[in-house]
């Protein structure tokens, strides 16, 4: 053990026992308690520049800081032992921290993306605009007539709820608060709908 907290190891048992701390984190769940690491401030596109020669985006950030430190303080001792082997004395402090930064980049990238292959992802179940056409609705907010859009709430075949703005499809309609309408067509971001309980007339 005295080798491993030796001035020249340090850096690889300090990135070791930081790895510990993370798994005894996302273990007990005292993660719950201190907010979501990989929130959209921790996200990156996985086709970006860095995340192409770091390997971030290809899991959540606190996988790849856990198999970061993994490889750094693996990678980085077992350097240290070949170089005491060759040269009778390992790196100093310094150079065995800068040694093990560089060796540790490649290999951690290599292993980060074949692990995000595996890592399940959440599917998402965003759905584009106009696949809102067709849905129902009600009127939220507000009193819907031509030219004077209001709130709606309409679920997407996912069941997610959505707030669009509305005006009746017909001149002379007026849609209420709390009024059932089938969205029928989409100008820009506004929807045009027509009563559910009233009559349908989609020619202009």
């Amino acid at each position: 053990m005295g080798g491993l907290l030796a001035p020249e190891n340090l850096a690889f048992a300090v990135a070791l026992a930081l790895l510990v701390l993370l798994v005894i984190v996302q273990v007990t769940g005292i993660s719950d308690f201190l907010g979501d690491a990989d929130g959209h401030d921790a996200d990156l596109d996985a086709g970006s520049a860095l995340a192409s020669v770091t390997g971030l985006g290809a899991l959540p950030f606190i996988v790849w800081l856990s198999f970061f430190l993994a490889t750094f303080g693996l990678v980085g001792l077992s350097l240290q032992e070949l170089v005491a082997s060759f040269f009778g004395a390992p790196f100093g402090p310094g150079a065995a921290t800068a040694m093990g930064l560089v060796a540790a980049w490649p290999v951690n990238t290599v292993v980060t993306r074949l692990a995000g292959r595996v890592w399940p992802h959440d599917e998402t179940t965003a759905v584009p605009v106009d696949a809102l056409l067709g849905r129902k609705g009600i009127i939220q907010i507000g009193r819907a007539t031509r030219g004077s859009a209001a709130r709606a709430q309409v679920r997407d075949v996912h069941g997610q709820l959505h707030l669009v703005m509305v005006e009746p499809h017909e001149d002379s309609a007026m849609l209420g608060e709390g009024c059932e309408v089938l969205l029928v067509h989409r100008e820009g971001e506004t929807f045009y709908a027509v009563p559910v309980d009233g009559p349908l007339r989609l020619a202009d």
